[in-house]
């Protein structure tokens, strides 16, 4: 049974995490869960009291999953190749394009920041927690974030930083619960809060052209198989 890592999203703007095209990714913001969090382990958003949309605290934003661990350069290389809607180009009339969370150009040393959700401003935030979180398992509600019932609700982290839950028990039950909600794997159940409501997207949710286990197992890829294969674990956006 894995971890579980729980932490509020105070700005959910479909950068991090970003929930589109099959994949669920946490790649900027949160280093010390990038850097920590291993696959097999749960990754829990909750929300703000001060969202756009009301009060989300108490409630799921996203749950995902970690399938693949990978140092954030090979995730540039395989958005480029097989997800290309993960890199930001916000001139693009589809706002999923604006928000690609591949924000670093790592051909360059040290690595370029696109235009896009983070400026240089974050770069150093960004790059220190090394590694990208990558999952075809998980559930996004974004502005209908879920309600947690009353036994999870210790699950919360308010404030800053995150909280790691290591009761088996607790995980389990949390898993059981958001299986309960009867939503699919890849689940995108409404839009990003900070999004208007009316936003325009292009077309039908369009999926990256390969999975996620396509990302060869290398020293920079950590799949849910390699877990605790002797890996170590250990400025909030």
């Amino acid at each position: 049974m894995g971890e579980l890592f729980s932490y509020c999203v105070r700005y959910d703007g479909g950068a991090a995490p970003n929930p589109f095209w099959g994949v669920c990714t946490l790649v900027i913001c949160k280093p010390r869960i990038r850097h920590t969090a291993q696959p097999g382990d749960w990754v829990v958003g909750t929300g703000s009291c001060r969202s756009p949309v009301g009060d989300l605290s108490g409630a799921v934003v996203y749950a995902m999953q970690v399938g693949q661990k990978v140092t954030m350069a090979k995730y540039d290389d395989w958005a480029a190749a097989e997800c290309p809607g993960k890199r930001p180009d916000p001139a693009h009339p589809d706002p999923r394009r604006g928000v690609g969370d591949a924000l670093y150009d790592f051909s360059f040393d040290p690595p370029r920041v696109r235009p896009g959700d983070h400026t240089e401003v974050h770069r150093e935030h960004d790059l220190s927690g090394r590694y990208a979180l990558l999952a075809d398992r998980f559930v996004y509600f974004g502005r209908a974030a879920e309600p947690l019932p009353p036994g999870l609700r210790g699950l919360v982290k308010r404030g800053p930083g995150h909280r790691r839950v290591r009761d088996a028990r607790l995980v389990q039950r949390f898993e059981q619960w958001l299986a309960g909600l009867g939503h699919p794997w890849g689940a995108m159940v409404d839009m990003p809060a900070l999004w208007p409501a009316e936003a325009p997207i292009a077309g039908a949710i369009k999926r990256c052209r390969t999975p996620i286990q396509s990302l060869q197992q290398t020293p920079a890829a950590i799949s849910v198989s390699a877990r605790h294969g002797g890996q170590s674990r250990g400025r909030r956006c």
